[in-house]
């Protein structure tokens, strides 16, 4: 890949045309053009690009916001990425994107971009709520505002499912081959969930179109995993510390990164593991390991830090009695997991444990505890039924409940008011904390929280209702000073 940055009197305080990436076409239209995104697969396809050439650019789009198109394109969609270690600040300008673009802004050239054969594949980075999913139905939600919409308006789609099938529709009907859907959300089985969607979907509108996607469309799962901080005006102003350049699209993350994918794809792929991400049959085990031990013990560590007073990550790992909870959620979390090829689950743990202490990061607990709904049942409420039935086995979890349910409750009794941040905050403010454990397991299954074998474990939800009543009547700091003394 050619890169060049020519600095001269005229532009030496913005992005210049004249830094580029030059002869590379367009092959990756990215849905959901965001932060993690440009940290992470647009970042790792820039390495990519620059040891193996070809055409695999990067068109994002936005679904919602045009903050995205408005920033990166002024300035050639160029960035800077921040990684940040203990060791310091590595700092570099990434090109891997040709142009980003507003879903409703620029719907005409975004299908047109899909449709075009030369696109082999479209990522993913939406969240779970965006997909419009029924878990229970495994297919689309109908109640869902965009599917609801797409479904009503299949050539105008707003949704992400919807506006995949469109571009379907036209590649099958104009006899071009399939591209390759590839989710990079965090969520469990997500090729096989995205694949459930978009075919329920596509036999609501156009029945005949699904016999050919289930022969073509390939669905690759993935596990993705780069702690990536919302970018705030020091983040701007330390790239142009960098770099010299005025940069309102720069993004900051760690060093560390994990991508394992599928190799499941319709009509090829870039060679992403020259890069680092890793190729793999069953992404199911690098799943399950990183729900369970990161996410799971981040989902911990947010709710309790956030109600300890703690800001960010970094700051609760200041908290000996904290990173006493983190490091026995994760003990315990590693003892459910099958094992897994190259991968030692307390060396894993440890290094956890190191990158939630990257002082060079600034992620805050209020960003991490927010979708709590759509976060704890994959997380937390999935494992339990995995573990052994013990008291002690049952407790991290049971914590872990506990301090999301004190979050949902909005209780100031030792902190400053706050926002629940949850698609289903109205539902979850109107849960009763205080009545019984029945009470608090049977309002949690009639809101398709967990199942119905969680639901009738007694011993876990005497716990949560234990652990909880005492997060309600004193503050957090008190709480974790005794829960420390719990023996697993």
């Amino acid at each position: 890949m050619s890169l060049r940055l020519l600095k001269s009197a005229n532009v030496p305080r913005q992005y210049s045309s004249k830094y580029y990436t030059e002869n590379f076409g367009v092959g990756i239209v990215h849905l959901g053009l965001g932060s993690f995104h440009k940290a992470h697969q647009a970042a790792i396809t820039h390495e990519v690009l620059k040891k193996k050439p070809g055409d695999w650019r990067i068109v994002g789009v936005s679904l919602r916001s045009s903050n995205a198109s408005k920033d990166l394109m002024p300035q050639d969609c160029l960035y800077t990425l921040l990684s940040k270690s203990v060791s310091g600040t590595n700092h570099q300008i990434i090109g891997s994107i040709a142009k980003a673009l507003c879903l409703f802004d620029d719907f005409d050239e975004i299908l047109t971009t899909m449709v075009s054969p030369g696109t082999k594949i479209v990522s993913i980075t939406v969240t779970e709520k965006a997909y419009g999913f029924d878990r229970d139905k495994g297919g689309c939600d109908t109640s869902h505002s965009s599917i609801a919409h797409d479904l009503a308006n299949p050539d105008k789609p707003i949704g992400v499912i919807g506006l995949l099938v469109k571009a379907l529709k036209i590649r099958w009907e104009n006899n071009y081959p399939a591209f390759t859907i590839l989710c990079c959300d965090n969520l469990p089985d997500n090729g096989k969930m995205v694949r459930n969607v978009v075919m329920d979907f596509a036999n609501r509108t156009t029945p005949a179109l699904c016999s050919w996607i289930s022969s073509n469309v390939a669905f690759p799962s993935t596990m993705v995993d780069r702690i990536t901080p919302v970018p705030n005006a020091s983040t701007r102003e330390e790239a142009t510390t960098a770099t010299g350049l005025i940069d309102n699209a720069a993004v900051e993350t760690e060093a560390f990164f994990h991508w394992i994918i599928e190799d499941n794809f319709s009509c090829g792929r870039p060679d992403w593991d020259l890069a680092g991400a890793i190729f793999t049959k069953d992404v199911n085990k690098f799943e399950k390991m990183k729900l369970r031990m990161l996410n799971g013990a981040h989902s911990m560590l947010a709710y309790v830090g956030f109600h300890c007073g703690y800001k960010y990550v970094r700051d609760v790992m200041t908290d000996s009695r904290l990173v006493k909870l983190i490091e026995r959620h994760m003990q315990v979390a590693l003892t459910t997991l099958e094992p897994v090829e190259g991968i030692d689950f307390k060396v894993y743990a440890a290094d956890l444990i190191e990158r939630f202490r990257n002082t060079a990061i600034a992620h805050e607990t209020f960003q991490i505890a927010m979708d709590g709904s759509e976060k704890l049942p994959l997380r937390i409420f999935s494992v339990i039924p995995n573990t052994n039935y013990t008291k002690s086995f049952l407790r991290p979890f049971a914590f872990s409940t506990a301090a999301w349910l004190r979050h949902t409750s909005k209780s100031t009794h030792d902190c400053e008011t706050y926002e629940l941040r949850d698609p289903r905050a109205d539902e979850l403010l109107k849960l009763e904390l205080s009545e019984s454990p029945e009470m608090l397991s049977s309002q949690l299954l009639k809101l398709n929280l967990v199942g119905e074998e969680l639901a009738k474990n007694r011993l876990f939800w005497l716990q949560v209702y234990d652990i909880l009543e005492d997060m309600m009547n004193s503050s957090m700091s008190d709480v974790i000073s005794s829960e420390v003394f719990f023996e697993i």
